[in-house]
C-alpha cells in the first residue's frame, strides 16, 4: 500500500439465505467459496484489515479456514449497511475509521476500485459516504429500472439516485416517449453535455455514520425507489461519487451468473 492510500478496513457482508441463489457465499469458485474469493480481492486492494461478516457459522468457518478474520452478526439485518453498522459497533472503531463494504457476491470486483472509493472518501471530509459510478449511453441501460442512475453536482457529490432515467434529456427523448409507448429502438443517446451515470454498488463509510445508520428513520424516497442510500441523503448526509471510465465486472445474483463466473475460475 502506498503512502497516498489512507488506511481502511474492508468488510465483506455475506448473508447465507438468498431467494434466487441459496447458500451463495459458499458457492464453489475454483475450489474456494465465493465469499473467500471476494475477500481475496478486498485484501489485494491494500485494505489494512479484511473482515467477513455473516449470520451463518458455516460462512465464518469457511473464512477462517482460508485465513480470513470473521465475525458473527445478527440474522435480521435488512441490508448490508445494517450488518456493517453492527460490526462497527462491535469493534468500537474510531469515528474517522474508513470502512469499505465489499459485497459478498462480487468475486470479480477490481481491487483498485475498492482502494479508489476509500481514497475518495478520505479526500472528501465533508462526506459520510463515498461510492462509484460510470457513464452509460445505451438507452436499454438508461431506461432499465434495474440499472440505478446517479446525478452529481459540480464537486462530484450525489444529488440523487434513481431507477428512472436521470437526468432527463427532454428535447432528445420526448419525441420517442409517451405514456402509452416507449420506443427504445429510436431513442438516441443523451446529447452532450448531459452524462448519465450508472451507480456501482460499492460503498466506503466513516464509522461514525455507520453506527448512526440503524437509528435513522426510513425515508419515503427510499421506499418508493427501493434504494437504501437514499435514507442517508434524506437525512442530509453527503455522498461523494468516484467516477470511473469502465463498468465493473458483474456480480452473482442468479444461477446463470454463478455458472458464468465458475467458468472463469476453471483451470
Amino acid at each position: 500500500m502506498t503512502a497516498s492510500v489512507p488506511p481502511f478496513i474492508a468488510v465483506v457482508p455475506a448473508r447465507l439465505a438468498s431467494t434466487r441463489l441459496p447458500n451463495k457465499p459458499l458457492a464453489d469458485l475454483g475450489g474456494k467459496p465465493m465469499v473467500v474469493r471476494v475477500a481475496e480481492r478486498a485484501r489485494a486492494s491494500g485494505a489494512q484489515q479484511v473482515l467477513i461478516a455473516s449470520d451463518a457459522q458455516s460462512v465464518l468457518d469457511a473464512a477462517r479456514e482460508h485465513g480470513f478474520d470473521a465475525v458473527l452478526t445478527r440474522a435480521d439485518h435488512p441490508s448490508g449497511t445494517d450488518r456493517l453498522a453492527e460490526v462497527a459497533q462491535t469493534f468500537g472503531w474510531s469515528d474517522d475509521t474508513l470502512v469499505v463494504n465489499v459485497q459478498g457476491d462480487e468475486p470479480l470486483i477490481d481491487p483498485a476500485l475498492v482502494c479508489d472509493v476509500a481514497s475518495h472518501l478520505a479526500a472528501h471530509p465533508d462526506c459520510a459516504i463515498a461510492t462509484a459510478a460510470h457513464p452509460i449511453s445505451a438507452p436499454e441501460e438508461i431506461f432499465s429500472p434495474n440499472v440505478v442512475k446517479v446525478v452529481l453536482d459540480a464537486r462530484g457529490v450525489a444529488l440523487y439516485f434513481s431507477r428512472a432515467p436521470i437526468p432527463w434529456a427532454r428535447d432528445a427523448w420526448l419525441p420517442h416517449w409517451s405514456p402509452e409507448r416507449l420506443d427504445l429502438a429510436q431513442m438516441p443517446a443523451p446529447p452532450a453535455p448531459a452524462v448519465v451515470y450508472r451507480h456501482i454498488g460499492l460503498y466506503a463509510y466513516r464509522a461514525k455514520f455507520l453506527r448512526s445508520y440503524p437509528s435513522l428513520e426510513q425515508s419515503p424516497i427510499e421506499h418508493v425507489e427501493a434504494l437504501e442510500q437514499l435514507r442517508a441523503m434524506w437525512h442530509g448526509e453527503r455522498i461523494a461519487v468516484r467516477v470511473t471510465a469502465e463498468a465493473p465486472a458483474p456480480g452473482v445474483d442468479t444461477p446463470a451468473d454463478l455458472a458464468r463466473v465458475q467458468a472463469l475460475f476453471r483451470p
